[in-house]
This record gives C-alpha cells, structure tokens and sequence, in this order.
C-alpha cells in the first residue's frame, strides 16, 4: 500500500507544469469513453425502432453513462495506484495519480463528485423508468467503486471480464431501451449480445497488457488467472464473436436484415485479432486498445444505423 505525499505536476514538453484542465482530460481517459456510448447508441435505436423516441432521455442516458464512465476512471485511478497496480514499471498511458498530477484525495473527489452527478441524472431517469432503473443505477454505482476499491475489489478476483459484460453490455443497451418503451424484448437483448463482446475486448487487452505488473501487484484478473496464451484466445473469441453474434441474431430473427451491416467492420477486428494472435505486448497493446475501442463505437454506430432502417 502506498500513498502520495505531495500533488506535485509532472513537467509539460515545454518545462512549465501540466496544465489543470489537461490533468483532469487525462485522467478522465477520454479514450474509454466509447464503451459507455455505444451501447447507449444501439439501446436507444432499438427504442426507437420500437416506440416513439424520447430524445430527452436519451440525452440523460448518454450523459450518464459517460458521467459514470469517467467516475469509473478515477475511483481506479487513485485505487490501482494505492493498491500498488500503478507503478513505475506501468505499461499503460499514464494514470494522473501514479504520475504525481494530482493527490489520491483530488482524484477520489473528483470521482465521487462525477459519480454525484450521475446519480443526480439517474433519479431523473428512475422518475421515467420506475424502481428497475433505480436498481439499474445503484448497482452500477456501488460497481464503479468497488470494482478496484474497497474490502473486496473484485477487479482484483477476476470478475471485472463478467462485470464489463453484463453492466457496459446487457444492461446497458436493454436499460437504455427500456426507458425509451418502458419493457424489454429480445430484440434489445439480442442487438446488446455484439456490443457485451466488444467491450469486454477492451477491459482483455487492457490486462493482456498488464498481466506482468498485475500478478506482481497481486492484482488477479482473468488474464492474469488465464495467462498470456489464453487471455489471446479469449480476446478473439470476444472480437470475432460479436460478428457470429449478429449473424446468429438476424438468421434467428431479434435483429432485422439491415444489422448485417454491422459485418462491414469484421476487417478492423480481423486485423486486432491478428496483431494480438501475432504476440503484441507491452506498448504494442495500447495501440491495440485503442483500435478496440475504435471498433466497439463503430460496430455500435453501426448496429443503431441497422435498427433504424
């Protein structure tokens, strides 16, 4: 355990400090942001395939999912680093908290105050929604911070693959088309299956990367438990899969014919799947996350273009 004693600013390219605004982009990742649009994106298509659309609460929607996102983000900031995760050796982009930008307090202020703000939008949304968004909301609540936090972080046991799923995935897409019906069917369900696998893609080659400094943090994710081969196959299970996916739904029938055109990106996660099957580790694999979350947006955006035609 370790904790920062000064919140002095590492120094920009020009010698002077980093500046404010620039400190809290970093640390809000903005390159995360995809996972919690897109699957607001195809819930909110799929609600508007089905019933009229609610384009306030799909505003609400969207900014709370992005608001809980970025309070994500801190809370893992400050817990990874006062956990030991975040050391010297760390292979990812740089964590405002293990660089020194701002104080462990600053960071878990500003995620509690983020966090805050989602909660405020999601009473707005549980006055549209009733009681399961209420429940929807708590949950990912208490998730973002006990996901690297508290007693029992259970990032840290292997579970965060599951989490990602079922909260950035199912719950995400079939919650937001919920507010905008007021049910759920199969189609939501199906249509959030692809965007579940891709974005659980992100979170694997996020710790296929840091599986050497996790194991020796103590840090026990899946790839650590899985291992570097396995954690491999299991990204391109996750990747190619999202594809078989809409092609099992539109064959089956949740999704109509026009999702098909979700198959127009299958080429980018070719490419990932190669680059990770060929070895990529270290620094090769913040391209190769970048590129996934590049790949989650679009299968998305083009699953909701699919939806609404």
């Amino acid at each position: 355990m370790r904790a920062a004693t000064s919140t002095r600013r590492a120094p920009a390219p020009s010698g002077a400090p980093t500046p404010r605004w620039r400190v809290w982009l970093l640390a809000a990742r903005p390159a995360t942001l995809p996972a919690a649009a897109a699957p607001v994106l195809v819930g909110g298509a799929a609600g508007a395939r089905d019933a009229d659309f609610r384009p306030g609460v799909f505003a609400a929607t969207l900014v709370a999912a992005l608001l809980i996102q970025i309070g994500t983000n801190l809370a893992n900031d400050v817990a990874d680093y006062e956990r030991g995760a975040d050391g010297a050796s760390r292979l990812g982009p740089p964590r405002v908290t293990q660089a020194g930008l701002a104080s462990p307090a600053q960071v878990r202020l500003a995620a509690l105050a983020t966090l805050a703000a989602a909660a405020a939008l999601g009473l707005y949304l549980a006055t549209v929604g009733g009681w399961p968004i209420l429940l929807i909301g708590a949950l990912a609540l208490v998730s973002a911070v006990t996901y690297t936090g508290g007693p029992w972080p259970f990032g840290y046991h292997g579970l965060g693959d599951l989490f990602v799923f079922v909260f950035f995935g199912v719950v995400a897409v079939t919650g937001t088309y919920y507010l905008q019906t007021d049910r759920v069917s199969g189609l939501a369900f199906a249509a959030s299956v692809p965007v579940a696998m891709t974005v659980t893609a992100i979170l694997v080659a996020n710790n296929l990367r840091d599986i050497p400094t996790d194991r020796a943090a103590g840090k026990r994710t899946l790839a650590v438990i899985m291992g570097a081969p396995l954690t491999r196959a299991w990204y391109a299970v996750l990747t190619l899969g999202a594809f078989a996916a809409v092609g099992a739904a539109v064959a089956l029938g949740p999704l109509p014919r026009w999702c098909l055109v979700a198959l127009a990106t299958a080429p980018l996660a070719v490419a990932l799947v190669r680059a990770v099957a060929s070895g990529a580790e270290g620094q090769a694999l913040n391209e190769v996350l970048k590129r996934t979350a590049r790949l989650h947006l679009a299968l998305g955006v083009a699953l909701a273009v699919g939806l609404l035609l």
